[in-house]
């Protein structure tokens, strides 16, 4: 159900979950094509509904090499509250593990942030606004 997927295979559900209204060259992210990143999407009916970005990257936050971000985490609203987020996150998860990763570490959406603390993610300092896109949490679990 789950796969490795090409960066463009994510752009649909970041501009549908993520970006919505905006420019799908809003979609394309830093780092979406270099060698260490890996996008994985869940496919159901041959359509992708859900998709992870997972890039090896370090944040300034974190006194720890090996790091790895989460990015782009979305699941299309209607199939949202099914467990498929959860199913890539732990995806995401098992890579960040198979690489060897310290600490996983993203920008989490307020709204998300009780998700994630599901999952064993904390926050780290306070809520910050990214412009055009919301308040978000630095959120993160060594690994």
């Amino acid at each position: 159900m789950i796969k490795e997927i090409q960066s463009s295979e994510t752009y649909l559900v970041r501009q549908e979950v993520l970006r919505k209204g905006k420019p799908i060259e809003t979609c394309y992210f830093e780092g979406d094509d270099a060698e260490t990143t890996m996008h994985f999407g869940i496919e159901l009916n041959e359509k992708i509904i859900g998709i992870v970005s997972v890039y090896q990257v370090n944040s300034q936050l974190f006194d720890i090499e090996n790091q790895f971000q989460i990015r782009g985490m979305a699941v299309l609203n209607e199939f949202q509250g099914n467990g498929f987020g959860s199913q890539l996150l732990a995806e995401a998860e098992n890579y960040c593990t198979s690489q060897k990763a310290s600490v996983i570490w993203f920008n989490a959406r307020e709204k998300a942030v009780p998700f994630y603390k599901k999952s064993g993610y904390q926050t780290k300092g306070d809520s910050f606004e990214i412009p055009e896109v919301g308040i978000h949490f630095i959120m993160f679990k060594i690994n």
